[in-house]
């Protein structure tokens, strides 16, 4: 009797045809092992506030997302578009005070005023911020830090929207686990709506803008445009996260304008690996508990923060999940010949 001859055969063979977001899926099994990445970080999240213990970490769950949302912006804008935008911070205060005024001066419910937010957040941040995409690299950068630190101050001098005191009374977010299943919810659709969008057309004309503006000018086609509607679309997962966050915490004041809110996505799109668009929010998930589980040290935080930073910059410089995706499809199976 002859005995079948085996060999190894890795498992994505047959799967890629022509590049990495082509395939041709020829059973159940092939659909799976595509599939399974993207299932398992759905059911985490919506299982994590179940599972999780205490209202504490449930809150931290919600300010996960919160970051994890500028982040996916961050890795859009910068690895897309080409827009390095460090102006995370000013999305974020411009969404939360316009829900919160639209709250406590009109009277709009939490899930009205926040939806509202967010469109009009991220068209009045798009126009502000039209006068600076001519700019290229470090000059745009700088340009869109500048902004978070001018609208603080701004509201601070002329004591508008309730000056250093904030805006106080905004209403909550009702049920117990409504504002994490709402935010964990709005990152799903903001991170599987960007990937479904950068490999479309409009993401090639994206990808173009980014690496040779001159030649999609030379076509024909309207990079100020493309790239407004790009900003659009990052401001709008911002202002949301922002509109979010002064209804969890019942307030808005000049913190929504906080460096945090720009620097942090930025450490999380490093760690959880640049233009993946999932792993800055991966990043997020661990850079965010991380931060929460040292803060009885006090300052000296900072340091062991600053240090698990620089290791993973050092050691996976290419971040987790550029990682984790070459290691997956290097899994093998045994095959007959």
């Amino acid at each position: 009797m002859n005995q079948k001859e085996r060999r190894k055969e890795r498992l994505d063979r047959g799967i890629k045809v022509r590049c990495d977001g082509i395939y041709a899926l020829m059973s159940l099994k092939e659909i799976s092992y595509l599939v399974l990445p993207r299932l398992l970080l759905i059911l985490v999240l919506l299982l994590a506030p179940i599972l999780i213990p205490g209202h504490y970490w449930e809150r931290v769950l919600t300010i996960v997302c919160i970051y994890g949302m500028l982040a996916v912006a961050f890795d859009f804008l910068s690895h897309y578009v080409g827009l390095v935008s460090l102006g995370g911070a000013f999305f974020v205060g411009v969404g939360g005070y316009i829900s919160a005024l639209l709250n406590t001066h009109v009277g709009l419910h939490p899930f009205l005023a926040i939806p509202i937010a967010t469109i009009l957040g991220a068209l009045i941040c798009t126009l502000l911020l039209m006068p600076c995409l001519p700019l290229r690299g470090v000059y745009f950068a700088i340009a869109t830090l500048l902004y978070p630190l001018l609208a603080a101050r701004i509201i601070e001098a002329l004591d508008i929207f309730g000056g250093t005191d904030g805006l106080r009374g905004v209403s909550g977010l009702p049920g117990k686990y409504t504002p994490v299943y709402v935010l964990i919810m709005a990152a799903l659709l903001f991170i599987f709506g960007l990937r479904r969008l950068v490999n479309e057309d409009m993401g090639l004309v994206l990808r173009a803008v980014k690496d040779n503006d001159q030649s999609v000018r030379a076509s024909g086609i309207s990079v100020t445009r493309y790239k407004a509607i790009a900003l659009f679309l990052g401001a709008l997962g911002s202002c949301f996260a922002g509109a979010a966050l002064v209804h969890i915490y019942m307030w808005a004041g000049i913190s929504l304008f906080a460096l945090d809110f720009s620097i942090l996505p930025i450490s999380a799109t490093v760690v959880g690996g640049i233009h993946t668009l999932v792993g800055p929010f991966i990043g997020c998930l661990i850079l965010v508990p991380i931060s929460e589980a040292l803060r009885e040290f006090g300052t000296l935080r900072i340091v062991f923060y600053s240090l698990i930073l620089l290791a993973f910059i050092v050691v996976k410089s290419e971040g987790l999940l550029n990682y984790a995706q070459r290691k997956y499809h290097q899994f093998e199976r045994w095959v007959e010949v």
